[in-house]
This record gives C-alpha cells, sequence and structure tokens, in this order.
C-alpha cells in the first residue's frame, strides 16, 4: 500500500510535491478508508487540474521512478535513462537531477525509498525499513558510489562492489539474494502499476480469456451489464505460432523472431448482444470487436486490471480514468474500490480526471481530492489537496471548483477580447 509519493525537479515539477494517501481530518466516508495497525490511509485518490497543468506529469513521474526501479539491473554499464527529465525552465535545475521518493507497506512492513538520478547516474539512494516506531536503516548510498550500511556491513559492501554509478542499489542487493531489500523491491516490481490507457491488452489477459476462465468472464460481462452495455457472452480465440522466416511475407505483423523462426499472434474477439424484435422474440447477433464502440473495448480490456487489484492488494495509477467511459461509469468504479466487501485486499487507485461529477463529498473525502496547477509565468507546476481548503462537509465543492475557488481550472479568454486579437 501507498502511503506517499514525492518527486522534485522532473518535467514541470521544479519544487517538491508530495501525494499523500494518508487519511487526513474528518469521520466521514469511513468505508474509504484502510486501517492498517497504527496509520489510516485513502483507497481512491483522484487529481484534477487544467490541460497542461502537470497532471500527466504526476503519472509520468510515477512511471519514471517505477519503471527504473524493475529495469535497473538490465541496463548496461554506461546506458542512459531515456525517460528521466528535469525541470527546463531554469538555468539551475535544467542541470541538477530528478528526486523521487515513495513511503510504502510491503509484507505488513513500512518502508520509506528515496534516489536521486539523471539520465547518466544515481546520485543519492536511500532504503529505511520501520520494523518498529523507528526506521531501521538498510543502506545509504551518496556521491553515486559511497556506501553505508548499519548491518550486514561486510555483505553490502561485497554487494556494492557488484553495482555501477547508473544501476539502483536496490535493485542489485535484490538481484543478489540480499533479503532486507526483497520486499522493498518486489513492492516496485508487482504491486503498483502506472497506466495511461487500456486500449491495448497484454497477452496474459488475452490467454486468460480465450482459455474460458470463467471468473474473468463472468466479471468482464457484470462490469459491461452495469455499464449498460447488453452483452450476453464473448469469445477469445487466441494463438501464437511459429513460423518459418520464409514464410515472412506472409506474416502480419511479425511480433517476435527466434533465430529463423517467426512468432506470431492471431486474436479474435466477438462479442454477442441479445436484441429483442418488435414481436418481443429475442435473438444474439455476434459484433467483431473492432466493431464494437470505444468505451466497450475499454471495459473490455480493463476489466483484467480490475479483477486482479481485487485479488491481490495493488496500486493502480491511471491517467484520465474517464478517457472513453462515461463519467457514472467511472463514479462505478471508484465505488468499487472504495466498497470493502469488494475491494477486501485494500487495493488502490490514484487517477487523473476531467470528470467535475466525482467533485461529490458524499463519494469522495476531502483528503482524497487533489488538484494541479501551473504557474503562467514560471511554468511550474504545484500539487496540492482539496483539504488545504477551509471546506465545510456540506460544501458544494463542483459549483466551488468550477468558480474557480480551488484554482486548478483553465483561464478562458472572453470571446470578444480573442476577436479582437484577430
Amino acid at each position: 500500500m501507498l502511503i506517499e509519493f514525492s518527486v522534485k525537479n522532473f518535467l514541470s515539477f521544479k519544487d517538491k510535491v508530495t501525494l499523500s494517501m494518508e487519511k487526513g481530518n474528518g469521520d466521514e466516508n469511513l468505508d474509504n478508508i484502510i486501517s492498517n495497525n497504527n496509520i489510516n490511509l485513502l483507497k481512491t485518490a483522484v487529481i484534477y487540474g487544467a490541460n497542461a497543468s502537470g497532471k500527466s506529469n504526476i503519472l509520468k513521474a510515477f512511471t519514471c521512478a517505477i519503471l527504473m526501479v524493475r529495469n535497473s539491473s538490465l541496463i548496461s554499464i554506461g546506458e542512459k535513462w531515456k525517460f528521466i527529465r528535469p525541470f527546463l525552465f531554469d538555468e539551475v535545475s535544467k542541470d541538477k537531477p530528478s528526486e523521487f521518493e515513495f513511503i510504502f507497506i510491503a509484507n505488513k512492513v513500512k518502508y520509506r525509498y528515496f534516489f536521486c538520478a539523471d539520465a547518466n547516474k544515481i546520485y543519492d539512494e536511500v532504503l529505511d525499513a520501520y520494523y518498529s516506531q523507528k526506521p531501521t536503516n538498510i543502506f545509504t548510498r551518496t556521491n553515486t558510489n559511497t556506501y553505508a550500511f548499519t548491518n550486514d556491513k561486510s555483505k553490502l559492501e561485497s554487494l556494492a562492489t557488484n553495482n555501477t554509478e547508473n544501476k539502483l542499489f536496490l535493485a542489485t542487493a535484490t538481484t543478489w539474494n540480499y533479503d532486507k531489500t526483497k520486499d522493498a523491491y518486489l513492492w516496485f516490481a508487482s504491486a503498483i502499476d502506472t497506466y495511461d490507457s487500456f486500449e491495448n491488452m497484454a497477452d496474459k489477459d488475452l490467454v486468460a480469456y480465450s482459455s474460458g476462465e470463467e471468473q474473468l468472464k463472468d466479471f468482464a460481462l457484470k462490469l459491461l451489464k452495469e455499464a449498460d452495455i447488453l452483452i450476453k457472452d464473448m469469445i477469445v480465440d487466441y494463438e501464437e505460432k511459429e513460423m518459418d522466416s520464409t514464410m515472412v511475407d506472409m506474416l502480419v505483423p511479425p511480433l517476435a523472431r527466434t533465430g529463423d523462426k517467426f512468432k506470431v499472434k492471431n486474436v479474435n474477439i466477438e462479442l454477442e448482444h441479445e436484441v429483442v424484435d418488435d414481436n418481443n422474440n429475442r435473438h444474439i447477433y455476434k459484433l467483431n470487436f473492432n466493431e464494437e464502440s470505444s468505451g466497450t473495448r475499454v471495459l473490455f480490456s480493463f476489466a483484467p486490471f480490475l479483477k486482479r487489484a481485487f485479488e491481490a492488494p495493488k496500486v493502480i495509477v491511471v491517467d484520465e480514468l474517464e478517457r472513453s467511459m462515461h463519467p457514472a461509469l467511472v463514479e462505478f468504479i471508484v465505488k468499487l474500490f472504495n466498497n470493502k466487501e469488494i475491494n477486501k485486499v485494500n487495493s488502490q487507485l490514484i487517477f487523473t480526471t476531467h470528470a467535475i461529477n466525482l467533485l461529490n463529498l458524499e463519494l469522495l473525502r476531502r483528503d482524497q481530492i487533489w488538484f494541479t496547477e501551473k504557474n503562467p509565468d514560471n511554468g511550474i507546476s504545484d500539487l496540492y489537496p482539496l483539504d488545504s481548503f477551509s471546506v465545510r462537509k456540506d460544501e458544494n465543492i463542483q459549483k466551488g471548483y468550477v468558480n474557480g475557488r480551488y484554482g486548478a481550472i483553465p483561464f478562458i479568454r472572453d470571446i470578444d477580447l480573442w476577436l479582437e486579437d484577430n
């Protein structure tokens, strides 16, 4: 579970900003809270803001940090990290590294992980574990290759010699079977994911659908029904074949090659619609997946992600969740995560949106609503929560947001002024 995430000097975030999933003040909507020992966390958080205000850059910051941990053991010596970019509208910041910090719970232990890096190397890196109220430092790395270890010093010093300046020690130590970094690393590897689209399905999800996994099919059909999409059944055929390179001209398209063999994937998805005619007779019609609406395709693709999130603890970070979805369906998904009978494993959903129907204090707490705003003079983005304002429990926050009370909305010039300029 995520407690908080901070980023500094990355894209439009020059100064440090922190997204906290820790419960603030107030006893409303208690079903939206995860009680974990001495800490209370939020199940969902939503981020609003004008276009180009920094909303998507929060997702990119999550993605950058997570991928750096996951891919650290794969990067070659001297290879650059291509997706890390500092704040460029400042002569000092553009030459400084970016900073990322996660505080999270993995396998019932609280961790704090921080690293500071640019495209070329890692400068600082710290992992603390809270086996008790006080933190235990697992390792501290400064000045790229200077390490300090409190415990297991000789073993960790040996592991540090296997690390390079562009690799994260968290990944290197875990690769070499150091047990005290394992749970923290695995949290990054499998317990948190980011998405900017659900339009492309993973092979494993296509395999699950095609193998007739009844639980997934039932879950997807129920989700589609909730969206008022009347689909009776689904047929998914997925096949992966190896073909000789002599048939290369016939491959559409080749997805992978091993020696002189090509792997091709054949996918066919059909959804069955039940239709009642004027005589009250029922008929079944099949539509190819590509003929379905974009909303239907997104829900079909999104279903496996949702199902997994309700089976094992996950943190899901999504950019513009409402893309190709009706706002009412987005509200339904938020309710799924906040419902303790459905989300029994306490997965968390963090997402950006423009859907103002979610600005409802009967649905979300004041500490679950966040805003991004960019300073038009210097291009610096800020991130702040609704509960940083004096907001009453019964306040119409949708109206307040539209009227600009909380910022984070675009400044639209009067059309007469636009006509004058032209």
